[in-house]
């Protein structure tokens, strides 16, 4: 099929340089999109990818240059326990956690946040109990405390730790400031025989508070959780959690007014 003068001059018409979209999207932030390769006085595209291999810190840091339009800091971190997601980090981060056992800046329910000012965070992180308090005799064991197993998910709250999600998401969304980004780690759990698919719950509820739902990471982790007593398996052993990445504003794109 030939291409006649007017068509391939449209075509021309239609190429953009890196040079072009930049100055055409003004305020528009490119990190994470564009990365100038001095040797070569080029651009070059650099993704985030949907799945991530390495550790959670390391995925923070790259989530707030790929997404945050606005500065991500000061970070309220809304369940905080010992801090792992910060060791070595430079972040202004406020601890938020309801054991005071953690020493938290803040010792509060994230889904109350008393006392926190209003539109005060670029960023809040959520790190929810993924799984209810572990044994037959439901006591407190050093893993609940550890890993914040403390919540209670019986036959009166559907068998889910889902119930926790819209307290938290009102807060949320009042304590960030416009555009903020709140990013949530999920993970879906089997519990009563059935699967549990806690990441669909959140971002649903997340959407009904008001958020845009911006992206979702898998996390994978190097092996999945394993005991000796369990003698027999019904489901496939999760070994990946999700990263849920969520602005309070209307967009997606990394427009900035």
């Amino acid at each position: 099929m030939r291409t006649t003068p007017a068509q391939a001059a449209a075509v021309e018409q239609s190429i953009w340089t890196v040079a072009d979209l930049i100055e055409a999207c003004g305020e528009m932030n490119l990190d994470g999109l564009f990365k100038l390769d001095a040797a070569k006085g080029a651009a070059t595209y650099e993704p985030l990818s949907s799945v991530w291999q390495r550790n959670d810190e390391e995925l923070l840091e790259a989530m707030f240059t790929f997404y945050a339009t606005i500065p991500p800091e000061p970070i309220l971190d809304a369940t905080h326990n010992a801090g792992r997601f910060w060791k070595g980090s430079a972040r202004e981060v406020v601890s938020m956690d309801i054991d005071p056992r953690h020493k938290p800046m803040i010792v509060a329910d994230n889904r109350l946040m008393t006392g926190v000012q209003s539109k005060r965070f670029g960023a809040v992180i959520y790190d929810p109990p993924h799984v209810g308090p572990q044994g037959r005799d439901k006591s407190r064991k050093r893993f609940d405390v550890d890993f914040g197993a403390t919540m209670a998910c019986g036959k009166e709250h559907g068998w889910s730790l889902s119930y926790l999600y819209p307290p938290f998401l009102a807060q949320a969304k009042r304590v960030l400031k416009p555009d903020g980004l709140l990013l949530a780690k999920i993970t879906d759990m089997v519990n009563n025989h059935k699967s549990r698919w806690a990441h669909c719950d959140f971002m649903r509820m997340a959407q009904e508070a008001g958020f845009t739902i911006c992206d979702l990471i898998v996390k994978v982790r190097v092996g999945p959780m394993m005991s000796n007593k369990w003698k027999e398996a019904h489901h496939a052993r999760k070994r990946h959690c999700f990263w849920i990445v969520c602005r309070n504003g209307d967009c997606c794109e990394r427009f900035r007014a």
